[in-house]
């Protein structure tokens, strides 16, 4: 592995976790934790080896509280542009992953935190959560992709509010939760026992399925229903040209747990 300075990877197993880590900032991205976490989503991930990819922050208080402020400062247009699309970049690449992610929040998601999170497949909250997209308050917008996934994800009214109030309207945990943003929420202590959960789950699941599960639920939004359920059929007939369907369902009908190798 790299020897990278503002993040941490660890590879375990079935999960690769990347954690931001600049405690000292609330792990607030600049572009030197953008380039560092651009290059481990695209070299330490081993789609033979990982079923998961958790993406937290370090300590206690942010997942990442935003962008760093005083590299905003002295941006001039055309570096900003650049800024905005390897933020871009890297949430497309988060969601074009063939595996699951997972962001890992507890504390604040504000800002390009609350973007990189809505780029991950499940969001798990700790109730000390807080989620928001103040860039209004700055006198700028959300750059990572904030203003076309949010409403995606919690519907066209929170989704104003969030973006047009700034730091008038962020949203706990479990309010998260509730309308959607979030995927579970737990006790702040109960995160990691929650993420070994999802990843036991993980593993007992064939791969190729999990893998045509998320790039078919990712192009629902974009695709008309018809085409939709054509790509649907298409995926569902492929799965039974390899051995993971068959190992699947000889597995459930000998009352088993199934061992998957496919990728």
């Amino acid at each position: 592995m790299n020897n990278y300075k503002t993040i941490k990877v660890v590879s375990k197993g079935p999960r690769l976790t990347i954690t931001i880590n600049r405690p000292e900032a609330m792990n607030a991205l600049n572009e030197a934790v953008l380039d560092e976490l651009e290059d481990a989503l695209l070299e330490e991930f081993d789609a033979d080896e990982h079923r998961a990819i958790i993406i937290e922050g370090a300590g206690e208080k942010a997942f990442i509280a935003g962008a760093d402020i005083a590299e905003l400062k002295e941006m001039k247009p055309d570096h900003a542009l650049e800024f905005s699309q390897l933020g871009q970049s890297i949430t497309s690449i988060i969601e074009a992953l063939p595996v699951v992610t997972i962001a890992k929040v507890r504390g604040f998601a504000l800002g390009g935190g609350c973007e990189l999170a809505l780029a991950c497949d499940l969001i798990i909250a700790g109730k000390s959560a807080r989620f928001g997209q103040p860039e209004v308050n700055l006198g700028i917008i959300a750059g990572f992709g904030g203003t076309q996934r949010l409403v995606k994800r919690v519907g066209l009214s929170i989704a104003m509010d969030m973006l047009l109030t700034g730091r008038g309207r962020t949203l706990t945990g479990e309010e998260a939760f509730s309308v959607g943003l979030a995927s579970r929420v737990v006790d702040d202590d109960k995160l990691d026992a929650e993420i070994d959960k999802i990843v036991d789950a993980l593993v007992k699941t064939g791969p190729f399925a999990v893998t045509e599960t998320k790039r078919l639920v990712r192009s629902a939004q974009e695709m008309s229903p018809d085409a939709g359920l054509a790509a649907e059929a298409s995926a569902f007939a492929l799965c039974f040209t390899r051995e993971e369907s068959t190992e699947g369902i000889e597995a459930f009908l000998s009352k088993r747990t199934p061992i998957f190798h496919e990728k």
